[in-house]
């Protein structure tokens, strides 16, 4: 296994992740243009929802890319990372959207695993990642996620706990 590199991932992985939590706390309502810009798809919902917002999807891909360097990476890993992770998220919502969830619901395993493997199979292609790597990374990364919003929320970072 590349422990360094599940390291380094797993650090992206969580800015990618926390950094639109943290982006609301500090522009508040300023830049939250949804993505979607409020359109409807075929069935009449919502194509992503009011949470997926231009101030996230940015400060997502700001976070990963200038963080990258620091921790030993080149930024167009980063770069790949934030957009990927963020890719992941917008897939997520999609789908909760289709099985009629409003935005921000949560739903176990959906809400984790896209925005942590869809960077990974991306980032496998440049970088030493094998399956087992990417099985470790995505895990860790769930059961992380899974531990620490409590905590964050307790803290006053997150609306909502997991």
């Amino acid at each position: 296994m590349h422990y360094v590199t599940i390291a380094q991932m797993l650090v992206l992985l969580t800015l990618a992740n926390g950094s639109p939590v943290v982006a609301k706390r500090v522009f508040g309502s300023r830049f939250s243009a949804p993505l979607d810009r409020s359109v409807k798809f075929f069935d009449g919902r919502a194509l992503l929802g009011s949470s997926k917002t231009v101030r996230g999807l940015f400060a997502a891909v700001l976070a990963t890319t200038l963080a990258a360097s620091l921790i030993g990476l080149n930024f167009k890993i980063g770069l790949l990372v934030g957009v990927f992770a963020m890719a992941g998220d917008l897939i997520s919502s999609f789908t909760k959207r289709r099985l009629n969830r409003p935005p921000s619901s949560k739903m176990i395993g959906l809400d984790q695993i896209p925005e942590a493997l869809v960077p990974l199979l991306a980032c496998s292609l440049i970088l030493p990642l094998t399956v087992i790597d990417i099985l470790v990374c995505t895990a860790l990364f769930f059961f992380g996620e899974l531990l620490l919003s409590p905590l964050l929320y307790k803290l006053g970072v997150r609306d909502h706990p997991y």
